[in-house]
């Protein structure tokens, strides 16, 4: 059976969970995932407000729906 792939990396989402749970690897990945998605200006605001509710609700979005929070799409 093949596992559900996530937003970090491509990685199953269980990895990406776990990643989301440790904050440092949180904001790393959220950051390295937005910028290779093209999307410059959310890597940005990810780097300067991914320490509070951002964080929260990483873990939140991706124990429910496998992807990280996408506050914008520019």
């Amino acid at each position: 059976m093949m596992a559900n792939k996530s937003d970090y990396f491509g990685l199953s989402w269980l990895v990406s969970l776990i990643l989301a749970i440790i904050p440092i690897t949180s904001l790393i990945c959220g950051v390295v995932t937005r910028i290779t998605e093209g999307k410059i200006v959310a890597g940005i605001l990810r780097l300067l407000l991914g320490w509070n509710i951002i964080w929260i609700l990483d873990i939140i979005f991706m124990a429910t729906s496998h992807r990280i929070m996408r506050l914008l799409n520019i």
